[in-house]
């Protein structure tokens, strides 16, 4: 059997008297987009630092496609894969929207630096691909007339599909979005929502923290619930809003409009 995209077993995570994740476990199947939901202060965010390793957790373990991720550095979890965005947009200053997508695809720089010190044909013929590609990623998220813009001039969610088109560029088998919709009109949510599909369908597996309903119900195989720090749900759309815990949690009578 195919190991899931990324597997958590217990995980714990307490700041001083606060705990954060309370023995936390689920798999994320490969090739699916799961979200993830829960009220404010639930630990979603959280639980990405510490699937990341920018937190350390207290107790449990992750493995992604099973290699065992504990005291591995951020940026080794990064050449493995497993990329993410954050809550707030993260975009380099000084730097265009198209720069900010290029510097993605570092990792997957080929040319010798020779090549790239003398700009000999070879590292020409990358850098015009690459920047093909952050091009094509920009138009995709309709961000086409922004390219040559600061990418911190732009509008916050135009600043967030500039962090996803950045994520793809560096080819992940494993996404980690927190809250990629925010900022976003209906319009643009629609269209965030055919390319989560279609990332997916390219054989990226997903994970998304989210807080607009609709979206999640609209894109979601699974959805995995988290209050207070623990787990009180997994299951397809249809079964979370069923599930009385989810909705005295979270979601609500306004849950049974949800479709």
């Amino acid at each position: 059997m195919t190991a899931p995209a990324l597997e958590i077993s217990g995980l714990g995570k307490s700041f001083g008297g606060l705990r954060a994740v309370h023995d936390v476990s689920f798999a994320v199947p490969a090739g699916s987009l799961t979200a993830l939901i829960g009220p404010n202060g639930a630990g979603k965010s959280t639980l990405f630092n510490l699937v990341t390793n920018l937190f350390l957790p207290d107790a449990g373990a992750v493995r992604f496609f099973g290699t065992p991720l504990a005291g591995m550095a951020p940026h080794r979890i990064a050449a493995l894969g497993l990329l993410r965005t954050f809550q707030t947009a993260r975009v380099f200053p000084g730097m265009t929207a198209l720069d900010n997508v290029l510097a993605g695809a570092h990792r997957h720089a080929r040319a010798h630096p020779l090549a790239q010190a003398f700009w000999l044909p070879a590292a020409r013929r990358e850098e015009r691909a690459l920047r093909q590609r952050a091009s094509a990623l920009l138009d995709l998220v309709g961000l086409r007339e922004f390219r040559n813009l600061a990418g911190t001039s732009l509008p916050l969610g135009a600043q967030k599909l500039v962090e996803l088109c950045r994520a793809l560029m560096a080819r992940p088998r494993l996404l980690l979005l927190d809250e990629p919709a925010a900022g976003l009109n209906d319009a643009e949510t629609g269209e965030l929502a055919g390319l989560l599909r279609a990332v997916r369908d390219s054989g990226v597996t997903i994970m998304v923290v989210e807080h607009n309903m609709g979206l999640v119900m609209d894109i979601a195989d699974e959805v995995v619930v988290l209050d207070l720090g623990r787990l009180i749900a997994k299951g397809s759309p249809a079964e979370i809003r069923r599930d009385a815990r989810v909705v005295e949690a979270y979601l609500g009578p306004a849950a049974e409009g949800v479709r």
